[in-house]
Parts: structure tokens; C-alpha cells; sequence
């Protein structure tokens, strides 16, 4: 347990909802695909397009706690 309280972000703008929304609809997307259906190609481009949405959402989660 740490001393430190929880920080609560204000609310978010509307660029960051965007962002939170086009992550949900790759997320979305990515389990609607019949990940058996794909050739090598297509793994890799889901993969990589979930990746940069990681990415995305884990920057927007620093941009939240700075503000």
C-alpha cells in the first residue's frame, strides 16, 4: 500500500474520447475476425494495427494523468 491518494482525471476532451472510440472499433473488429480465415499478411496487419492502438490509448492514459 502506498501513501499516495488515486488521481482522478477530468473529464476527457473530445480528441481523446475519438481515441478511445477508434481503439474500441479495432478492438471490436479484431474479435469479429476469423483470425483462421487470415493469411500471414493479414495476422501481421491486425497485429500491428492493435499494437499501435495500445500504444495510442497507453499515451492517452499519461496525457489524462498529467492533466
Amino acid at each position: 500500500m502506498t501513501d499516495e491518494t488515486p488521481r482522478h482525471p477530468g473529464p476527457l476532451t473530445d480528441n481523446q474520447r475519438a481515441r478511445i472510440g477508434y481503439a474500441r472499433l479495432d478492438l471490436d473488429n479484431a474479435r469479429a475476425e476469423d483470425l483462421a480465415q487470415l493469411d500471414a499478411a493479414g495476422l501481421i496487419l491486425l497485429v500491428e494495427r492493435l499494437r499501435s492502438r495500445l500504444g495510442e490509448v497507453l499515451d492517452l492514459m499519461d496525457e489524462a494523468e498529467l492533466s
